[in-house]
């Protein structure tokens, strides 16, 4: 009896030790965090875009000053040729390729040669000429008798008129077979034993399309030019403008084009038309700008034109810290009071100078905004 009541004893006294040791345990871990500085608290109202800090002094406010700027409107374009530019390259002989001197992207001069046609046309051309070169002769003979014979009273006026007549309309005759050979580029003086005629280029400019190859057939007047010629001294830029940005781009007006291959030169480019009929899948129209080619600018290029607006607005710039890009947008924290901050979606333009940013809509001149967006914004997070 006595040893189950000594057992039982020291059961109990190992209870109370267990108890007291856990005890202490939890109380010395209650003190370590009585020791750590409070986190900040951040409440969240209903509304998502309202926040409130507990020490709304520590984020520096700034306000929005006034800037004057015109409405300014961008959009793309692409470098296209001036139409009025291009010159076809044809051939008034047909017949096969023998040999091509220019290539597509060539820089050609007026006169040079372009390629080289194998035709049976210059024979019959030249045969042609000949013919008439003949029958000229000897429509003249016929005429000079006829006056001697006419003088001597041997035949007729009426004889004489129509030997007179034969030598007219085989010099008319001999006249249009010559300038068939001009035309197809024969010398009748050194004509072609092989019926080869040359192509040259009719003006100055680049080659810019071209659909002939060696050893392909040419239709005289007929089918696909061999090639085109540009001159792009002055190119298009044709643009994409929405229906519902048309009112800010007038005839006439300069915008400024910025290239993607040189984004630090600027050309200037006027609009000298304006698509009348809109992209029904996308809902714009071409508005087409003409620009002087510094030397720069290759068909095919992208482009942005800038157009602006005749009357100047008022804008708001704020720090551009104080601008925060989130979820592809632009924020502003702007105070409420209470300690409590409004997130304010807005547009920002351009950057301007001293680190200012400015802001088209969302905010005015004369309001506040925290200075540093960014650092609310991670107090927020946290």
């Amino acid at each position: 009896m006595k040893k189950r009541f000594f057992c039982y004893f020291a059961g109990t006294l190992s209870l109370l030790g267990a108890s007291l040791l856990l005890t202490a345990c939890g109380e010395g871990r209650a003190d370590a965090k009585a020791e750590a500085p409070p986190p900040p608290k951040v409440e969240r109202e209903s509304d998502l875009s309202i926040v409130k800090v507990d020490h709304p002094e520590q984020f520096t406010l700034a306000t929005a000053a006034e800037h004057q700027a015109v409405t300014t409107l961008t959009v793309t374009g692409v470098v296209n040729p001036d139409v009025s530019r291009n010159v076809p390259v044809i051939s008034l002989a047909s017949g096969r390729v023998v040999e091509i001197r220019a290539r597509l992207g060539d820089q050609v001069k007026k006169g040079q040669l372009l390629m080289r046609v194998q035709s049976a046309d210059i024979s019959g051309a030249f045969s042609d000429y000949q013919k008439s070169v003949n029958d000229e002769r000897l429509a003249r003979t016929q005429m000079e008798r006829a006056k001697v014979l006419y003088d001597k009273g041997a035949i007729a006026q009426k004889d004489l008129e129509v030997a007179e007549d034969a030598e007219q309309n085989a010099k008319a005759d001999l006249e249009a077979k010559t300038d068939r050979l001009r035309v197809l580029g024969v010398n009748k003086n050194h004509p072609s034993g092989t019926g080869i005629v040359d192509v040259v280029a009719p003006v100055s400019g680049i080659i810019t399309d071209q659909q002939v190859t060696n050893a392909a057939g040419v239709q005289a007047l007929s089918g696909p030019n061999p090639f085109t010629i540009s001159d792009l001294s002055y190119v298009w830029i044709l643009c994409d403008v929405h229906e519902n940005e048309l009112p800010a781009v007038r005839l006439g007006d300069y915008a400024d084009i910025h290239l993607n291959a040189y984004p630090d030169q600027v050309l200037k480019g006027r609009i000298d038309n304006i698509g009348a009929v809109l992209d029904p899948n996308i809902r714009t129209a071409k508005v087409r700008l003409q620009v002087k080619n510094p030397g720069v600018l290759r068909v095919g290029m992208f482009a942005t034109a800038t157009f602006y607006g005749n009357k100047p607005e008022t804008r708001a710039t704020v720090p551009s810290s104080a601008v925060l890009h989130l979820h592809d947008r632009d924020w502003v924290f702007k105070p409420i009071g209470n300690g409590q901050f409004q997130r304010v979606e807005v547009s920002a333009g351009e950057m301007l100078p001293g680190n200012m940013q400015e802001i088209i809509s969302g905010i005015g001149p004369g309001q506040q905004v925290v200075s540093n967006a960014l650092e609310l914004q991670n107090t927020v997070d946290q």
